[in-house]
């Protein structure tokens, strides 16, 4: 385990996922869950309660492997971070390392209509929960990190290319799990995001990355204008030790 500032990196070869029940919500935490839902969505109408695997837990197994507990939820189930004595219930997500031919990653910028405006990420979003009765394993987790890259920047990368890398643990206790992708060249990864706002905008609707930069891991996020998720600058640190 390596701590980065408050963001924990782990690199476990092995991740199991345990599917749990949402912890019971007292009647004071449901309607405070509900009350922060319906003020985020008069101040964003496009947000959607879709469902989501929240993380319940996290825990070693042995010396090489996590075990991640998750439960299906909502979106709204996101306010139970702020609220205080409300059950664990933190963010899970998958997030891909892209990149560049010449060791620049791939990093955008979050749209106005998504939860996080303005916020610079590596590709990639929240975990959708199997159909009831399947279970959840990295396999779909790597078929979800694919399914984000195409969605987010138009990518083709197929999901038996991406390698899992390392889970990122942040200061709010959301867990994320960081696939790498083989290398691209700079101009086809420009020329496939620009394809894909001509369609998204053609078709009426907002790309969910306004702008994308490739970035020098050795520089950090510094030259980024605005707001980034927290694990962003430990992930582009560790890709820059293992590059050198």
């Amino acid at each position: 385990m390596i701590r980065a500032g408050r963001v924990e990196l782990l690199s476990p070869p092995r991740i199991r996922l345990v599917e749990t029940v949402l912890p019971e919500l007292s009647p004071a935490h449901r309607a405070a869950v509900d009350r922060r839902w319906e003020e985020a969505v008069r101040a964003n109408p496009a947000l959607f309660d879709g469902p989501v695997a929240a993380l319940t837990g996290l825990e070693r197994d042995g010396r090489d492997a996590l075990v991640l507990s998750w439960a299906r939820a909502t979106y709204r189930h996101r306010a139970l971070r702020e609220l205080p004595d409300a059950p664990v219930c933190s963010s899970l997500f998958v997030s891909v390392a892209q990149p560049s031919e010449d060791g620049r990653l791939l990093v955008g910028r979050m749209a106005a209509s998504t939860a996080a405006p303005g916020r610079w990420q590596l590709p990639g979003g929240s975990v959708e929960p199997p159909d009831e009765g399947v279970e959840l394993d990295v396999d779909g987790l790597r078929r979800h990190a694919a399914r984000e890259l195409a969605e987010e920047t138009g990518s083709a990368t197929p999901a038996g290319a991406l390698r899992l890398w390392l889970t990122t643990r942040g200061a709010g206790g959301g867990v994320g799990v960081v696939f790498l992708a083989p290398p691209s060249s700079g101009r086809e990864l420009r020329e496939r995001y620009a394809r894909l706002v001509s369609t998204e905008t053609g078709e009426g609707r907002e790309p969910e990355f306004d702008q994308i930069e490739l970035v020098r891991p050795q520089a950090g996020a510094a030259g980024l204008e605005g707001p980034c998720v927290d694990h962003l600058e430990p992930v582009l640190g560790r890709y820059a030790n293992a590059s050198a």
